[in-house]
């Protein structure tokens, strides 16, 4: 039966504990996914450290962090292999081969890439390991023969490359030890940032994090943008754009409610006060249990990095066989 299962691989970057834009645009879907498909989850912390070098202790500490909420919300360890991408070296010898079948010019050309170089202001300082992490992902990805890919829309680029790779490999080398892989596009809408910015980011200190307490959920929910021309409770409201209607869209699962909530906006007559305690309110219910869980599997941080550790070994395993695959029909296979 474990066989016959398609392959998922998907991940984070431990640079910070996850945030409810993590949960809405892929735990909730691996959370759904883990009993129908194999789930190889990866702790992304050699990709982290492209743009965090000069800050490992935030990447290590961070391991724990993710580890930790990937507990709390569900993900469970007899249905899911966690791995720390450090520990399976298999992954960064990939990487090496693969690299001669890309140019710097298609590097150079990824659009998801040119737009996150632009993001960090790299400029002409631009890391190399960053240039290339598409690669490492395609390394990450066909290491463990992934069928699947969860993504959202601005990732498609990565899935091109990484099928780009699987093609010229097999082609060149006259085998199929590769396959490519197909993207899960997420038709779930981003969260936005507190702040009404596009995208809830770490760096941008706009998030709310799934293990926030319920009077940090509170404070953050009461100080989100809202629409700057509704100043009294009387004046008409605008929703498009309003994040907090976005996250009501999101997790109220009354949205009958919310729509006589946005109508009544629309119209005038109701105040960013009492949508905002709506919103408080079920968040904190939604949260509160999965950040007790998360309290609990605090209490023996030694039985989750064990946990990774198990999960790392069997994943080593299947990257081992992968990269044995590749050498022999690379002509590297000397014994």
């Amino acid at each position: 039966m474990e066989q016959s299962k398609k392959v998922i691989l998907t991940g984070d970057r431990p640079t910070g504990k996850l945030h409810l834009g993590h949960y809405v645009g892929s735990l909730q879907n691996r959370i759904k996914l883990q009993e129908e498909y194999k789930q190889f989850i990866l702790i992304a912390d050699v990709q982290a450290l492209t743009d965090n070098f000069e800050n490992p202790e935030k990447v290590r500490n961070n391991v724990i962090e993710v580890a930790l909420d990937y507990l709390a919300v569900g993900l469970k360890p007899d249905l899911n292999t966690f791995i720390i991408q450090s520990m399976v070296p298999e992954l960064s010898e990939l990487t090496i081969y693969y690299l001669n079948l890309v140019t710097l010019a298609r590097l150079q050309r990824n659009p998801t890439v040119k737009d996150e170089m632009q993001q960090k202001g790299f400029g002409t300082n631009l890391p190399a390991g960053f240039l290339i992490y598409p690669v490492s992902q395609a390394a990450d990805i066909t290491a463990f023969k992934a069928d699947l890919v969860p993504v959202g829309g601005d990732q498609l680029p990565m899935i091109e490359q990484t099928n780009e790779i699987v093609r010229r490999f097999n082609y060149i080398y006259k085998t199929n030890a590769l396959i490519e892989c197909e993207a899960l596009v997420s038709d779930i809408e981003r969260l936005p940032g507190t702040d009404g910015q596009a995208k809830m980011s770490k760096s941008l200190d706009n998030s709310i994090y799934i293990s926030d307490t319920a009077d940090e959920i509170a404070r953050k929910v009461k100080g989100m943008y809202t629409d700057p021309s509704h100043i009294r409770v009387e004046d008409p409201g605008k929703v498009e754009g309003n994040p907090v209607f976005t996250y009501l869209d999101a997790f109220d699962d009354d949205q009958e409610k919310v729509k006589e909530l946005k109508e009544h906006y629309q119209r005038g007559g109701l105040g960013d006060v009492a949508v905002k305690q709506r919103l408080t309110d079920i968040l904190v219910s939604t949260f509160e249990p999965v950040r007790q869980k998360r309290v609990e599997f605090e209490q023996d941080k030694d039985a989750v990095m064990k946990m990774l550790f198990d999960g790392t070994k069997k994943a080593r395993e299947v990257a081992a066989k992968t990269l044995a695959d590749v050498k022999k029909a690379m002509l590297l296979e000397y014994a």
